[in-house]
């Protein structure tokens, strides 16, 4: 099979169905475009409900014959997909800094997670057949097994879509399952049919990976609610995430949710505050801020207040802003849309009208929003109180332990955190009591690692990734029990 071809302007303007390229029923397409330039590089297909649905089905034909494959031979085409990915790191880095707006040090860590997330899956096994003796009926044995769900529906999101679509994708494949991929509109490409393409020179069979482009608005409640899927997994807003579960509820498939956060960087009396800025400038606009894990509060304590916000602002002017697809040494690239923008633009002159003092950054060109520090801000203000979800840094005193915690814990979210603080025994009793499913000490938040579990608590979502933990979502466990002698069935003579 020849390489697939990966540059931007290549021909995306098919779904993938049932291991064939085909057009969207409805003829219509959709525009992918530059997020530095803001100009349309390609087109992509807009797929229907009737596209959605054959995908379901090819998926459902496909899944009894793709889980009874010796697990030995699904990993080899496992490994396949990881071969073809390693193979074109420099077209996929492209691809990702003009769909995505991606600086080449920010794909470089993507291209690793993703490359993860498909290493991972090889090792991924379910437990164990158990067998345990019936305690309420002589010479009986209960085995427990563990099957495939069956299908999958994934709807990734637009800031890491490789990695964040194959976060799902591999492990669900490599276990057994199938699967149906409905990426984000403004990433369709990265997030679904480049791995449509890669999957296809891998030799997956027919059917066991489905691509579907298209508008959320239009196709999102058939990914979510169709009835085939038994697991449909999203990551993206609170809001959306929890309109998929109650889609996916409608047909009593578990919804596995990785939604959003607003996560506090904690910095006590005690650090080295440079280690500690360097960090937290990392936190705040890795990515332009456009992740789910970044720093949305930095709670300093107030005796090293001032001159935290200093070196927060040194380092943040210290990056550098342009078009990640022309130029290597960019830093710092654009957000990924308009409304991402308009929002940032309005978080900003609202907490800066709540009595916020601008340190640094707060403007925009085209979808460029300069890197950003807030002073004097409290957790009530716009940029505090919302997934900001970009580059800007309100910070925000503590007098002491208890009143971080207080505020660290004072919102919806419970996704990432992180504490910064010299003394251990200190730092593990605040991490203890930071509210959410992830918490870092002496690091800033973003952080993902394949043998620890990813995901939140309280309005940040559902479920686990990773490991063990999203195998117990991708595989259910099945009771066969087995009589040996007669049983007595006490109403018979």
């Amino acid at each position: 099979m020849s390489a697939p071809t990966l540059e931007p302007q290549a021909d995306w303007n098919q779904l993938y169905i049932d291991g064939e390229w085909r057009d969207a029923t409805g003829g219509e397409t959709i525009p992918v475009e530059n997020p530095a330039k803001q100009e349309v590089f390609t087109e992509v297909p807009a797929g229907t409900e009737a596209d959605v649905d054959a995908a379901y089905e090819a998926a459902e034909a496909a899944q009894s014959d793709w889980a009874a494959t010796p697990r030995a031979e699904r990993n080899e085409i496992v490994q396949n997909l990881l071969d073809e990915l390693n193979a074109r790191f420099e077209e996929i880095a492209g691809l990702l800094a003009t769909e995505a707006g991606t600086p080449g040090y920010r794909a470089m860590g993507e291209f690793a997670t993703a490359t993860g997330d498909v290493e991972m899956s090889l090792e991924l096994e379910p437990p164990e057949e158990e067998v345990r003796p019936s305690p309420s009926v002589d010479d009986k044995d209960n085995h427990i097994v563990y099957e495939p769900v069956g299908v999958v529906g994934v709807i990734s999101p637009w800031n890491f879509p490789l990695h964040l679509s194959l976060r799902a994708v591999a492990p669900a494949i490599a276990l057994g399952n199938t699967v149906v991929l409905k990426p984000a509109t403004d990433t369709p490409i990265t997030g679904g049919l480049l791995i449509a393409k890669l999957c296809e020179a891998a030799g997956v069979p027919d059917g066991v990976v489905n691509v579907v482009t298209g508008r959320g608005s239009e196709i999102g409640d058939r990914i979510a609610n169709h009835p085939t899927p038994r697991v449909v997994s999203f990551t993206g807003s609170t809001p959306v995430g929890k309109g998929v579960a109650e889609q996916a509820g409608k047909n009593l498939a578990l919804p596995a949710l990785e939604l959003g956060g607003n996560a506090p960087f904690i910095v006590t009396d005690d650090v080295d505050l440079e280690r500690a800025a360097r960090a937290g400038a990392f936190g705040s606009f890795f990515h332009q801020g456009q992740v789910c894990i970044s720093i949305n509060r930095h709670l300093v304590h107030e005796s090293v207040y001032d001159e935290y916000v200093d070196l927060l602002v040194d380092h943040a002017e210290s990056l550098v802003i342009g078009d990640p697809s022309e130029n290597e040494d960019v830093t710092f690239g654009p957000v990924q849309n308009e409304t991402q923008r308009d929002d940032l633009v309005e978080f900003i002159e609202g907490s800066l009208e709540d009595g916020a003092t601008l340190e640094t950054g707060g403007e925009a060109d085209g979808l460029f929003v300069e890197p950003t520090v807030l002073s004097d801000c409290t957790n009530d203000m716009p940029t505090a109180c919302n997934e900001h979800f970009g580059p800007v840094a309100p910070v925000i005193p503590f007098s002491d332990d208890d009143e971080a915690t207080e505020l660290a814990n004072d919102t919806e979210y419970g996704l990432s955190a992180s504490v910064f603080c010299e003394d251990a025994e200190r730092a593990r009793d605040l991490a203890d009591r930071v509210e959410a499913g992830m918490v870092h000490i002496n690091d800033q938040p973003i952080n993902e690692d394949h043998n620890a579990p990813f995901g939140g608590v309280k309005q940040s979502g559902l479920g686990r990734y990773h490991g063990e933990w999203i195998t117990q979502e991708l595989t259910e466990p099945k009771w066969i029990s087995v009589q040996g002698e007669e049983r007595d069935y006490f109403v018979f003579e």
